[in-house]
């Protein structure tokens, strides 16, 4: 069997996709930003995931696995997977709801708290160092702007 060799888009195509593709610039500012933080936050066995899913816990009231989901815009599954190191850690508890058996809460622990909280310094320090990089006023801009990204891709797309 002969394999054929695809003749590559125009490199024109290639190059404007490049230069505007909102999708691609973003996953590569994530997976920058997922190892700075990643890196700063692994003498406290964490990663950048599980200090925001853990910060995301840290609430009066136990949230149910949808709302969390949904605050995170995840999948439920890719959640619950996300919390099971974190509960065989002793850092959350997952129970059913009271009142109703089939939804599940999350509940930060004791010591979820008292990790985040030893955690919260070097975070501080990270995203300071990581806002001076930047130029002025910047990250408040991009903040803002991604906070944009759902509502525009929900509407657009009808989900």
């Amino acid at each position: 069997m002969t394999e054929s060799i695809a003749k590559p888009l125009d490199r024109e195509i290639v190059v404007h996709v490049a230069e505007t593709c909102l999708c691609l610039h973003t996953q590569r500012a994530a997976r920058a930003l997922a190892r700075l933080f990643d890196n700063a936050l692994r003498p406290y066995g964490l990663n950048n995931g599980q200090f925001s899913l853990l910060m995301a816990l840290n609430r009066p009231e136990p949230p149910s696995i949808g709302v969390l989901a949904s605050f995170l815009a995840m999948d439920r599954t890719s959640l619950t997977a996300a919390l099971k190191p974190l509960e065989r850690r002793g850092l959350v508890q997952i129970k059913p709801d009271k009142t109703d058996r089939r939804s599940r809460l999350v509940q930060i622990t004791g010591e979820g708290v008292a990790l985040l909280a030893a955690a919260l310094p070097t975070w501080r320090e990270t995203h300071a160092t990581l806002d001076a990089a930047l130029p002025e006023g910047a990250p408040n801009r991009l903040r803002a702007d991604l906070r944009q990204v759902p509502p525009l891709a929900y509407s657009v797309f009808g989900q």
